[in-house]
């Protein structure tokens, strides 16, 4: 072993955790490939005019710096395979805001790039402060314990286990809807892609991408690809198959070498320039601290749905991170004896600081991406996984036209199979006992339908919550009936009540994130 490699092995614990630097490479070439799309997808999703908008550019180098901030603290700090970036989803709710759109587009608060930002930046502090409160000690460490891991430690084991497995399944969805196998349906909402329709395109709605029967095909030529290496243990599978879906997308179409050509309008990549308008502090080109330099000039009488924005950008970061982290955690078996994934606390405040890092640059929320799950399934067990996916978000800072060119539809056949790995867990969930299983299903199947993390596991929450009070209302009842007693004259011991103060607690956050307007 080299030196460095030696160094690599003592500063990530390799050798303690069954893996090598080839591996982890590896496994941190994969994460890139597949979250890679996010580099120009977040700004476009910013700002519905795309590359049009002169600030594309300076929203993209924010995208590419809250990753790498983000990642390298997932690397260095929590020493876990995971990556960050600005998340899916949250990124189009605030391009609505920015719109003037609340859910029903009104024109009465009409928040300005600036004005998101730095809500985006209030909500990461919020959380940060979350991951550091002390609340409590730990009865056999006597560490002290962060309010944020008493809410980690309310969920319920059956929701705990139900959320892999959920994530899982969303991972598998969102690669089948950036492939297009998966497409909108005006009928049944979704549907299977028709392929005996070749000249068909359908545009995304969650990527903005166009897709076709060719870019179904490329994904589920990757995904057979992926199989088949990985039943005969090929080192690399994953990786192999995204190269061999790309190749496949050149004679059809798939594969586009646009940024590299210049060969269509709004897909140059003018570096210099475009980093001089990122520093510029002009609100109109550059998106660094554009929370500071417009952000305070909030619509009037818009208080109160700012403090209901701030919390719900909070919730969705806390327990999308929580949800991601648990899911890839529990593939890569690095779960402590309690279950809870190890350095969770250090995940979070990676977490929490990369999102107020993401503000000043001038990007949306930065959370864990599901994506991350790709590198477990390839090996990744450290931050060296992590380290290797940040240096490549730098790199693309100047080589964003190389990247770029791997279609989505081969990156997506990594999801679905990532999808089919973590589905495991399910055996795991006790459906025999109604209280668990009703609960971990809405996690389970909300989580994609709804296309959110924190969705599903809020539904469970709750759902568990309510099923367990009425249980033991009529449990109690019937204690009290009978006394305690059997009908043979045995003693019964008495209903344990089943919710604590923190789950009570997380449960109203959520009826209060499900049912109370953003907008009052």
């Amino acid at each position: 072993m080299s030196k460095f490699n030696a160094f690599l092995d003592r500063k990530f614990k390799l050798g303690e955790n069954g893996t090598n630097v080839k591996t982890e490479i590896m496994a941190g070439l994969t994460t890139f490939l597949a979250m890679a799309y996010i580099l120009t997808v977040n700004p476009s999703q910013l700002f519905y005019a795309g590359a049009a908008n002169p600030m594309w550019a300076s929203v993209f180098i924010a995208t590419a710096l809250g990753a790498v901030i983000g990642t390298l603290l997932m690397a260095l700090y929590a020493n876990m395979p995971l990556a960050q970036a600005p998340g899916m989803g949250i990124n189009a709710m605030l391009g609505g805001l920015i719109g003037g759109g609340l859910g029903f587009y009104s024109t009465q608060y009409q928040f300005t790039f600036g004005n998101v930002m730095l809500l985006t930046l209030i909500s990461g502090v919020l959380f940060l402060i979350l991951t550091l409160l002390p609340f409590g000690k730990n009865k056999e460490t006597g560490a002290f314990v962060s309010l944020r891991e008493k809410i980690f430690d309310s969920i319920p084991a059956g929701i705990r286990t139900a959320i892999p497995v959920g994530i899982g399944l969303f991972i598998a969805f969102i690669g089948m809807q950036n492939a297009g196998l998966i497409i909108t349906n005006g009928y049944t909402q979704t549907g299977l892609i028709a392929f005996s329709n070749w000249e068909l395109q359908v545009v995304q709605w969650a990527s903005g991408v166009s897709t076709t029967p060719a870019t179904a095909l490329v994904c589920l030529f990757g995904l057979i690809v992926i199989a088949v290496l990985s039943h005969f243990k090929v080192s690399g599978a994953v990786i192999f198959g995204i190269i061999a879906a790309t190749i496949l997308g050149i004679p059809l179409g798939v594969t586009n070498f646009a940024y590299i050509t210049g060969s269509e309008a709004g897909v140059t990549w003018k570096f210099w320039e475009s980093f001089a308008n990122f520093f510029s502090f002009d609100p109109s080109k550059g998106s660094f601290l554009v929370a500071f330099t417009e952000g305070f000039n909030l619509p009037a009488g818009s208080i109160m749905t700012c403090v209901m924005l701030i919390i719900t950008l909070c919730m969705l970061d806390m327990f999308d991170t929580m949800g991601t982290v648990l899911g890839c955690a529990t593939k890569a078996g690095l779960l402590d004896e309690t279950g809870k994934p190890l350095n969770y606390n250090k995940c979070m405040i990676a977490d929490s600081v990369a999102t107020c890092a993401g503000a000043l640059f001038g990007t949306s929320t930065v959370t864990t991406f599901v994506e991350s799950g790709t590198g477990v399934a390839a090996g990744g067990k450290t931050g060296l996984t992590a380290l290797t996916t940040t240096a490549l978000f730098f790199l693309s800072l100047f080589l964003l036209p190389v990247f770029a060119c791997i279609p989505s539809a081969a990156t997506a056949s990594a999801l679905i199979y990532v999808g089919v790995l973590m589905m495991s867990s399910v055996k795991n969930i006790d459906f025999s006992d109604i209280r668990v299983a009703v609960p971990a299903f809405l996690t389970i199947i909300l989580m994609p339908l709804a296309y959110s993390i924190t969705g599903g596991i809020g539904m469970g929450f709750i759902s568990y919550v309510v099923i367990s009070l009425f249980v033991y209302v009529v449990d109690i009842i019937k204690y009290a009936v009978t006394k305690g007693k059997t009908a043979e004259g045995e003693t019964v011991e008495k209903p344990i009540f089943p919710i604590t103060v923190v789950m009570a607690i997380v449960a109203v956050l959520f009826v209060v994130y499900f049912f109370v307007p953003m907008s009052f």
